[in-house]
């Protein structure tokens, strides 16, 4: 699926910036040797960031959550599981 249309980023491109220890948007634009042009990637990114957290470790996602920057994910685990 792809993320980004501006760069032509797929899931898979920023599950791979990801997994290399990108933790913030920029991050992944700069893994993939492009940057942001027009922004709408932004939150589906922030989407996969939190997931990837909350996949690796479920007690800093909580604690995230609880501090109040784990809200705004529209990406449905079902949707999640089909990109695989």
């Amino acid at each position: 699926m792809i993320v980004c249309s501006c760069n032509a980023l797929s899931h898979k491109d920023v599950e791979a910036a990801i997994d290399s220890g990108a933790s913030r948007p920029a991050e992944i634009y700069s893994a993939r040797r492009c940057k942001a042009q027009c922004g709408n990637c932004v939150p589906g990114m922030l989407c996969m960031l939190r997931s990837a957290l909350r996949d690796r470790d479920p007690a800093a996602a909580a604690a995230s959550e609880r501090a109040g920057a784990g809200g705004g994910c529209l990406l449905a685990d079902t949707d999640r599981m089909s990109m695989s």
